[in-house]
């Protein structure tokens, strides 16, 4: 076994995984956190990291980097996705990642980050730690993250993959920032069909057998859908929600106030403003291509990043 401790530092928040790990098995969880930093506020807009979202990551990061230590991982990777590859000031993110860290950060391609995605979402797919039985083949794994979307195809390894730029905070920010009126809604769904549509020229999505659905957007829906009374991983993981359930509940959202999204008992404070927007991200992917339902998974890239580590 191998003590390793993987970073993933997302649009929307910041990711830490420590784990222990052997070859063709799912990695052991020794700490997992997860902090909402929204590091890609505005880059839409500006194209650049803000200096507060930036102070908001590091300080993140440094709790980790302490978290790191008490647990002596022996190897670190960060590895960082969709608004740091748009930011024009990406060096600052840099400098501030290998102070805290002493290692670089690396800004993972849309493919690369595809790749760790189906990784993670995959290792061990039918051994009992995953609780994802029953899966038929191909998969396609569609991971939903702030900035992009990546959509993945493959059996025991990557066949085809394409990341999009819509994702949650994304989306919000174009669209739905002043409220989900009808026009807003209406805006964002021709953004996601564009994207889509692109999705379509690139990945042969019709071969898949089972949608996997991953993230913080795809398992907030779960739990919603599943009406739990707390965000419980152990009852998320391995959830299969129907499509109609996933339109139901991404109208319902939409139709919400702040206040009322807030008072949903699985929802996490830093997911209120952009879960409409993640919620309808996933219901056009279903109505899209007409799976029946989704297969949620609490592995994901940051399980990816860590059994990278053993290469």
């Amino acid at each position: 076994m191998t003590r390793v401790a993987a970073i993933d530092c997302g649009t929307n928040s910041v990711r830490l995984l420590i784990a222990d790990i052997d070859d063709g098995a799912a990695p052991v969880d020794v700490e997992r956190r997860m902090e909402i930093v929204r590091l890609g506020e505005g880059v839409d807009r500006t194209g650049r990291l803000a200096p507060e979202a930036l102070e908001r990551t590091f300080t993140a990061m440094r709790g980790y980097a302490k978290l790191i230590e008490d647990h002596g991982a022996a190897r670190v990777r960060v590895v960082a996705t969709s608004a740091t590859r748009d930011a024009a000031n990406r060096d600052d993110f840099t400098t501030g990642v290998r102070d805290i860290f002493g290692v670089d950060p690396e800004v993972v391609t849309g493919a690369e980050e595809a790749h760790l995605s189906f990784l993670g979402a995959t290792t061990g797919l039918t051994g009992a730690t995953t609780g994802l039985t029953g899966v038929e083949h191909p998969v396609l794994v569609v991971d939903i993250g702030g900035g992009s979307t990546e959509f993945v195809l493959g059996s025991s390894d990557v066949d085809s993959a394409l990341s999009v730029d819509i994702g949650c905070v994304r989306m919000t920010e174009r669209h739905l920032a002043s409220g989900a009126t009808p026009e807003a809604v209406a805006a964002a769904v021709a953004d996601i069909e564009a994207a889509l549509d692109r999705v379509a020229e690139a990945v042969p999505v019709g071969r898949a057998r089972t949608l996997i659905g991953l993230a913080g957007s795809v398992t907030t829906v779960a739990g919603i859908a599943l009406d739990l009374p707390a965000y419980d991983p152990a009852r998320i993981h391995g959830a299969r929600i129907a499509t109609a359930r996933v339109h139901e509940v991404s109208q319902r959202l939409l139709a919400m106030t702040h206040d009322e999204r807030a008072a949903i008992s699985v929802m996490h404070p830093g997911r209120v403003d952009v879960i409409g927007a993640g919620a309808l991200i996933l219901d056009r992917i279903l109505a899209r291509h007409a799976f029946p339902e989704v297969l949620v998974s609490e592995h994901d890239i940051l399980d990816g990043i860590a059994r990278s580590l053993l290469g």
